[in-house]
């Protein structure tokens, strides 16, 4: 009994869902010269925000690789000095 409540209960949500979807109409096209400039979004600025972050992030990607590498060689050159 309770696999048949849940069964009705999936299928009126599910045709709900399909009926909401079927009501909207589809979007219509307007070319970018018609639209507003209140409502453009400038994307040069947005565009050179997101590479400087990425660039952030990688030089200080290839910073901390740097400094641990400089630590590993000066272990290995205290290793060499303490093996002779």
């Amino acid at each position: 009994m309770m696999r048949l409540r849940m069964l009705v209960l999936v299928l009126l949500v599910a045709g709900g869902v399909s009926m909401a979807a079927q009501q909207q109409p589809p979007p219509e096209f307007v070319p970018l010269k018609d639209v507003p400039q209140a409502e453009q979004i400038p994307a040069m600025p947005l565009l050179g925000a997101a590479y400087g972050f990425i660039w952030v992030g990688v030089l200080g990607y290839v910073w901390s690789i740097a400094r641990r590498l400089k630590t590993v060689e000066t272990e290995i050159a205290e290793l060499e000095s303490r093996k002779r």
